[in-house]
């Protein structure tokens, strides 16, 4: 199906149509007539772009007649654009003058990749974002870009909702908001639910594939993420969105922002709610956020507070779907039951559901509930065309606990003293309890940028810290007595120091070649101390020391083609999970990443590739192998070798004005070498060690693409087909093909009209089809391999999403 779908697309572009006329010119200061080198240059709506020289001179060759709006931009000066009407060769003269605020990219400069960057990356601006945003969480905003998948526990895009990039998971992934960290200190994973709607307060969002450029938080081991809130809107504005949908979804969103006031103030805010029963039994989401922020914007200085806010209460589907209900398979199902002593209404409720449906918790209140909050404080400042700096202060609190009935609990696993009741002795009983979090994550990152015409050079760091408390309290039991109900029975603390300091610079060699080289130093000091829930004493405490270097080259052939190629070490933590579930002769090694890139782009007015190739070699990455420790709990071990290689292509082709197609393809290999998996053998107590050789690596698929078709009939009319397709996943390490998720080919159907009523600046309606064919598909899963009466057995569950379902919307512009 893939190959078809690839042939069919190449054999259906017409033949390219060749570019007529020249635009060229220099660009100066306005005020000073000094020539301005580094200019960045765009045709708006084209993938036209070219970059002023060091005497200010650019040049666009073999552009199509027509009409045009020529975008330019510098840091330090104001926008400019110029409408052209193309029916010659034009000579430009542009003058750009100095700015009368400072403009909000300097917040995020210094950990962003630039145009001239030897880096694999993406970006969406603030209108893609948009055009996307129907109300789903931002993971399905970001569906389209290369080598990502998407995950959805409740199969609608609403709740608990995820995303992986070349098969690297999200805790694996650098992920920040403003230059600010988002992972979880100790964890290392993002949760978009706790942040609803966050996308309809974002100005653009920078994908970095591999290491990447430095950034604070978490080790890139695979990808970095930088999203950037609002930029400063001159004028005032305020909107309403709306979506209603399928399974009882419904987005309300209000934003409004004052445009720059005449004391160089400035205010934004969103207020948002959704709400959505899911597509999973019993996996209904209640989200509510808060965007607020306040800046000061002078012409060399900006002071800017941010708030984001959100809160959810989902009800879990975290189990999933095991496979033999969603073969259908009777007996696997009473077999799966009976291994595992499931009582009657348990096993019941697994025979009886819809087998794409199926939650295997039923307890009225089985839900996850938290809060955080993010406060951000920055302030940058211009001291010239070459200076700039760019400080943040930050602090993010999270509270929140998980809520589950338990059955047949035993006393001395809650601290619970036994009872006597009529003579007869109770140590068993069923309970409600609650597992807390309570964190607290704050700091400070600064930058420091020099800027000149041959050079950018960058000094930054930051320095966090992270206080988190967990704990559980049993809230009702059936036979409590004179035990203290809501009482922790286990706390553990967490307290993490994490600093970093960078130098990087881009130097251009020649008026061709560009040279970038960026060194990061990072220390940690990390410590637990306390009791897990299953009563084990968990202290302990590590410190790290990270070098983490990165080198590369880009060189830029002409105005349409440009290559790089790249080097970079990253080293990754293990998690609190690693350490907390280790016994304690096993501690975890820290993983290390050598990730090799080189790149070709090849850029004009109607048609643009990219080709990428990577090696990302692992040393001693963490897996899954199946080993438990002294408990029986699954533990992750190093492995010695493993590596993720592949090639990326994309493209976008203006195939004429009312038609586009834009296009990705990643082919890979995920492979971990001499791999040997640990299976619990039931029936002795004991594991089997089994040498499968290489394998491999769980939920990375070898093939993932996607299309957008876009076709504009009529003036403010869009129809965008939107086509995913992931290759197989296998579920665990073992390359065990009925451990594993089938290969899907997924298509939504994206309609949006705009209309400019007189009351209004626009209203724009929107309509998303989600699965138009309703396929039947998975998106995750897990597994746990065991052995019982002699034969090889497996414990499972898989995400479907769902059929045909849809979101229609309401966009108003005030």
């Amino acid at each position: 199906m893939f190959k078809k779908i690839i042939l069919i697309s190449l054999m259906s572009l017409p033949m390219l149509i060749f570019a007529q006329f020249q635009i060229q010119g220099k660009v100066n200061n306005k005020n000073t007539a000094e020539n301005l080198e580094g200019a960045s240059l765009q045709l708006v709506g084209t993938s036209a772009f070219s970059i002023s020289n060091n005497e200010g001179k650019f040049v666009f060759k073999n552009i199509p007649r027509g009409a045009y709006i020529l975008s330019v931009s510098y840091l330090g000066y104001a926008p400019y654009e110029q409408q052209l009407n193309l029916t010659e060769d034009q000579d430009l003269n542009i003058q750009l003058k100095p700015r009368v605020v400072l403009s909000d990219e300097i917040i995020v400069s210094a950990i962003r990749a630039s145009d001239n960057s030897p880096a694999t990356f993406f970006e969406l601006n603030k209108r893609e974002i948009q055009e996307n945003n129907h109300g789903k969480d931002l993971p399905f905003i970001l569906n389209t870009t290369p080598s990502l998948v998407v995950t959805s526990d409740a199969g609608t895009g609403v709740g608990y909702t995820n995303f992986s990039i070349r098969g690297t998971d999200i805790s694996r992934i650098n992920v920040t908001i403003n230059g600010i960290p988002m992972n979880d200190a100790e964890s290392h994973s993002v949760y978009f639910v706790d942040l609803p709607d966050l996308a309809t307060s974002l100005d653009n969002i920078q994908i970095q594939r591999g290491v990447g450029t430095s950034s604070n938080g978490a080790a890139a081991f695979g990808a970095s993420v930088n999203l950037q809130t609002k930029h400063l809107n001159q004028y005032p504005y305020a909107g309403m969105q709306s979506s209603i949908g399928s399974y009882n979804t419904f987005r309300n969103s209000v934003s409004f922002g004052t445009g720059l006031l005449k004391n160089k103030m400035a205010f934004d805010g969103r207020l948002s709610k959704i709400n959505s029963d899911g597509y999973i039994d019993r996996s209904a989401a209640d989200l509510k956020s808060i965007y607020f922020s306040a800046g000061y914007y002078g012409k060399n200085d900006i002071l800017k507070f941010t708030l984001l806010s959100g809160s959810e209460q989902t009800y879990q589907a975290w189990y999933g779907i095991p496979k033999v209900r969603l073969n259908n398979d009777e007996q696997g199902m009473l077999d799966l039951a009976s291994d595992n002593w499931w009582d009657t209404e348990t096993t019941n409720n697994l025979l009886n559901s819809n087998s794409r449906t199926y939650n295997y918790y039923t307890y009225d209140n089985e839900i996850d509930n938290y809060q955080q909050d993010y406060y951000q404080l920055h302030y940058s400042h211009f001291f010239s065309s070459e200076f700039q700096i760019s400080t943040a202060l930050f602090y993010t609190l999270g509270k929140g606990y998980y809520e589950q009935f338990k059955t047949d609990r035993k006393f001395e696993d809650y601290l619970f003293e036994e009872i006597v009741v009529g003579g007869e002795t109770i140590n068993l009983t069923d309970l409600i309890q609650q597992k807390w979090l309570d964190n607290h994550f704050y700091g400070i990152t600064a930058s420091l940028t020099y800027q000149t015409g041959k050079m950018e050079s960058i000094l930054g760091g930051a320095i966090t810290q992270y206080d988190g408390d967990h704990f559980g309290e049993v809230i009702w039991a059936e036979f409590a007595g004179d035990n203290s109900i809501r009482s922790p029975w286990y706390l553990n603390t967490g307290l993490k120091t994490d600093g970093n300091i960078f130098a990087k610079t881009n130097y251009k060699l020649s008026n061709n070649l560009l040279a970038y080289i960026d060194l990061q130093y990072r220390f940690i000091n990390y410590s637990i101390e306390g009791t897990h829930d299953d009563l084990r004493d968990i202290s302990q405490t590590h410190n790290f020391n990270f070098f983490n270097p990165k080198a590369g080259l880009f060189y830029q052939f002409n105005n349409k083609n440009q290559a790089y190629t790249s080097f970079a070490i990253a080293n990754r933590e293990p998690s609190r999970g690693n350490y907390r579930d280790a016994d304690a002769d096993y501690q975890p090694k820290p993983e290390r990443l050598y990730d090799f890139e080189l790149g070709y782009n090849h850029i004009n007015t109607r048609f643009s590739a990219s080709v990428n190739l990577y090696f990302m070699n692992y040393k001693d990455q963490l897996v899954a192998t199946g080993k438990i420790n002294n408990v029986g709990d699954a533990i992750m071990t190093n492995v010695a070798k493993s590596y993720r290689s592949g090639i990326e292509l994309s493209g976008t082709f203006n195939l004429n004005e009312k038609l586009d197609w834009m296009a990705n393809f990643t082919f890979s290999q995920n492979k971990i070498l001499d791999f040997v998996q640990y299976i619990d053998d039931w029936d002795n107590w004991n594991q089997q060690a089994i040498e499968l050789g290489t394998t491999n690596i769980l939920l990375s698929p070898d093939k993932i693409g996607s299309s957008t078709i876009s076709y504009r009939p009529v003036k403010n009319l869009s129809l965008s087909l939107i086509s995913k397709f992931v290759g197989r996943q296998f579920v665990d390490n073992t390359s065990n093909l009925y451990n594993s998720i089938d290969p899907y080919f997924a298509n939504d159907l994206s309609i949006s009209y705009q209309i400019n009523p007189k009351a209004f600046k626009s209203i724009e309606l929107s309509l998303l089809i989600s699965n138009i064919f309703s396929e039947e598909y998975e998106t995750y899963g897990w597994a746990y391999n065991y052995i019982y009466n002699g034969q090889p057995k497996v414990m499972d569950g898989y995400f479907p999403m769902a059929p045909l379902n849809f979101l229609f919307g309401v966009n108003i512009h005030f």
